[in-house]
């Protein structure tokens, strides 16, 4: 199925170009992206992955020292097991099965949460990341920007891959909201 999305893809974008060719009499301007290669160097991905890790650091500290507690408290335990009677034991036992679910449970809020968050951003990016394609395939005159790779262009020939001219651009977009 992704093959034939790529391929109706493919040939949708070359009805298009031939018709455009045809009323411009000539030469096309085509230019190809690799899109993930633009959202991970753009200053605008590293902002936002070093604020999620300033932002979800305390919550992994929390983790970290929960099961740090843990592995001493099952160490300890399994010390003092011998020299314990069996209500002891038992009671020792069922609160490190009880911690151990708290952990686990603290491990799968902190994950669910951060893949939320992470999600929240990396949409957030993505859309400010295909305004500045779209602003510049107008502003250079491209009649078509396709992106590279899985469900994209097949093939591209370096000269038309625009993904270097587009990282500068948002290296400026985010020079000029820095000042």
């Amino acid at each position: 199925m992704r093959i034939f999305n790529s391929v109706a893809a493919f040939l949708l974008a070359f009805v298009f170009a031939t018709s455009g060719w045809a009323q411009t009499n000539g030469i096309l301007k085509i230019g190809v992206v690799d899109i993930n290669r633009l959202l991970s160097e753009s200053p605008q991905f590293q902002e936002a992955r070093a604020k999620l890790e300033d932002e979800f650091a305390p919550r992994e500290r929390e983790i970290i020292a929960m099961q740090t507690t843990l592995e001493a408290n099952a160490q300890k335990l399994e010390k003092d097991l011998p020299v314990m009677g069996e209500s002891e034991r038992d009671n020792a036992q069922r609160e490190l099965r009880n911690a151990e679910r708290d952990l686990v449970r603290a491990q799968n809020q902190f994950r669910e949460d951060a893949q939320t968050r992470e999600n929240e951003i990396m949409r957030d990016i993505q859309q400010e990341v295909l305004k500045e394609i779209f602003a510049f395939g107008q502003s250079q005159g491209y009649d078509i920007i396709l992106p590279a790779g899985q469900g994209g262009a097949i093939f591209a020939s370096p000269r038309v891959d625009v993904t270097v001219p587009l990282i500068e651009r948002l290296q400026a977009a985010d020079k000029a909201v820095s000042n």
